[in-house]
C-alpha cells in the first residue's frame, strides 16, 4: 500500500473512531430520512452537542447530507456503508463465539 493510500484510510478511521460517528451512519443505513430527535434517539446515548458535532463532521466529510425531511445519507456514505455490510454477518458470528467461550 502506498503512503498515500495511507493517508487515506488514515483519515477515514480517524473520522470513523470518533465517538458515535458509526453509530449515526448506521442509524442512518435503511435510506429514510431522520430528524435531529428521531436520529438521537436512533442513536441512543448521544448528547445533543455530540450529535451535532458528529452531524457537522460527518456532512463535511460528504457522508450524510441534510434536506428538508432530516439527515440522511450521501451517495459516498451508502457506498461505506454498503463496503461495511459484512460487519454484520461477522459480528453475528463472533458474537456467537464469544458466548462459548462462557
Amino acid at each position: 500500500m502506498s503512503s498515500k493510500e495511507n493517508v487515506a484510510i488514515n483519515q477515514l478511521l480517524a473520522l470513523l473512531e470518533t465517538r458515535y460517528a458509526l453509530r449515526v451512519l448506521w442509524a442512518l443505513k435503511d435510506g429514510h430520512p431522520q430528524t435531529f430527535r428521531l436520529l438521537q434517539d436512533s442513536v441512543g446515548g448521544i448528547t445533543p452537542n455530540t450529535l451535532n458535532t458528529r452531524l457537522k463532521a460527518l456532512r463535511e466529510a460528504n457522508l450524510i447530507g441534510h434536506g428538508d425531511k432530516g439527515y440522511n445519507l450521501t451517495a459516498g456514505g451508502a457506498d461505506l456503508l454498503k463496503r461495511l455490510s459484512d460487519l454484520q454477518a461477522f459480528a453475528a458470528k463472533w458474537t456467537a463465539s464469544q458466548a462459548r467461550k462462557k
